[in-house]
């Protein structure tokens, strides 16, 4: 660790939380925390307020809370890369079948489909079906346009073409108008995007990781007991590379404030077995390592969107004789959701990737709001827990050279 925390506990921390492939803006992410946060709070018996941010900086709020008779204040701020998200989501119908095309070739010419495939089969599901549906569209409008001019105008012989393909584009406008509830073009767009350098980080997420990366730094020199980065889902892989930087360039001070790292439902599996994802892996390496941080990954198998209690350093084959992290914990939804609420959220996929960010009715040693507005670091949160019994530590990836 880079210093000791005083003896009271943690009295002020600084949060980052670094969001998935989302493009939605981050007052989303403030208002989650605010609703879930006082519901976990009058659940656990603990008080939690959620204020503004004052000052400059990255969008973000602050919170005051009185945990185990101490009061902690929290600044948490959102590292957004929504902007470059929505530019890759301004894609046309065509040319997003151009990028299934590409993305299925990738996974599937590099073998890495497969690989994937022998670890948790409910990502592979989730990757699997924007391809699914998005070709049953294709073959439902198609089907309309031909179908409906054939039974309107059975006559119509050659001069039927137009107005079948008028009907069929006409279908695909539809289906896109409403993928906020079917998501088949967000989530191919999310798998294109990782996929489209095989691995490598592109040019203008690698600046934006850089500003994320400064902003870090400058926070472990401020006056604050802990510096907590939170990664969720795509953003964990994207965390693992911004604190592996910080360690490359000396940017911790051995007196400076305790620095812990958090991932929640991560699918770093989707990047780090592609084959030019060298620098990934060699990230991942570097932060199993090392002594300068804590990292704690959670996840859920009722969450089928993530690789659940996959440790992403040991599938990803870089794991070596000087491992310290991750340590992968379940948030067993199963055990710490009622069964009423287990039941009224196991089929929404989505929302479930974001129960980490959520209360729970029935809290185990996993509380987001404990973890980040509660009086003990993640080290100290977590010091002698064991590691879940049911995790994949076996090396899976084809691909597990390392690039510095």
């Amino acid at each position: 660790m880079s210093s000791q925390v005083p003896q009271s506990g943690v009295q002020r921390r600084r949060v980052f939380y670094i969001p998935g492939y989302d493009p939605i803006h981050p007052r989303r992410y403030r208002e989650l925390y605010r609703k879930e946060g006082r519901a976990q709070a009058a659940i656990s018996g603990y008080r939690l307020e959620v204020s503004a941010k004052t000052g400059d900086g990255p969008y973000g709020w602050h919170v005051r809370s009185e945990q185990d008779g101490a009061e902690v204040h929290t600044d948490v701020e959102v590292l957004v890369w929504s902007d470059i998200v929505r530019d890759s989501m301004d894609s046309s119908i065509p040319a997003t079948y151009w990028q299934l095309l590409r993305t299925a070739w990738i996974y599937i010419s590099t073998g890495t489909l497969w690989r994937l495939m022998r670890l948790r089969k409910g990502p592979v599901i989730a990757a699997l079906y924007p391809v699914a549906m998005l070709l049953g569209q294709l073959a439902a409008a198609v089907a309309l346009g031909w179908g409906l001019v054939a039974l309107l105008f059975p006559w119509a012989g050659a001069l039927a073409v137009l107005p079948a393909v008028a009907v069929s584009v006409a279908a695909m406008l539809w289906f896109r108008r409403i993928d906020n509830r079917l998501f088949a073009y967000y989530l191919m767009h999310d798998y294109a995007y990782s996929a489209r350098l095989r691995g490598e980080t592109p040019p203008e997420l690698q600046a934006r990781l850089d500003e994320f990366r400064a902003l870090i730094a400058a926070a472990l020199r401020s006056p604050v007991d802990e510096v907590l980065v939170v990664g969720h889902s795509s953003g964990a892989h994207l965390g693992v590379s911004v604190l592996a930087d910080l360690l490359r360039r000396g940017e911790v001070p051995p007196d400076g404030p305790v620095l812990s790292f958090l991932t929640l439902g991560q699918v770093v599996p989707m990047v780090s077995f592609l084959p030019r994802a060298g620098r990934l892996r060699a990230d991942l390496q570097l932060l199993s390592q090392t002594e300068q941080l804590a990292w704690v990954d959670v996840s859920a198998p009722g969450d089928g969107c993530a690789f659940a209690l996959c440790d992403p350093v040991g599938v990803s084959g870089v794991a070596g004789p000087g491992k310290r992290w991750p340590l992968v914990l379940s948030a067993a939804f199963t055990q710490t959701l009622s069964p009423e609420r287990w039941a009224a959220l196991r089929w929404r996929f989505f929302r479930l990737h974001f129960q980490y960010l959520c209360a729970f009715d029935r809290p185990s040693d996993y509380d987001y709001f404990r973890i980040t507005a509660g009086s003990l670091t993640l080290g100290a949160r977590f010091a002698g827990r064991a590691p879940s019994k049911s995790r994949i530590e076996r090396a899976v990836s084809k691909y597990r050279t390392v690039r510095a």
